[in-house]
């Protein structure tokens, strides 16, 4: 996912896509643990997806609370 679509994307459904992301992130560690994957590139990719996510989910939280810090 690039960062274009994750910026385009709300934060509920940015939310829930970080939950999506980091149960298939799991699902592919065990995978590899069990028997290793195609490729282990993929692992890393996921890992991106997720950091990427997050780092947009506390940028608008930031956001949101220096909004309402500046109001009060």
């Amino acid at each position: 996912m690039k960062n274009s679509e994750i910026v385009e994307l709300s934060t509920e459904d940015l939310t829930a896509r970080l939950a999506e992301e980091k149960a298939a992130f799991n699902k592919l560690k065990f995978a590899h643990a069990v028997s290793a994957i195609e490729n282990p590139n993929v692992i890393k990719a996921a890992r991106r997806t997720i950091a990427r996510i997050s780092t947009e989910v506390s940028k608008r939280k930031n956001a949101a609370k220096s909004e309402t810090a500046s109001e009060a």
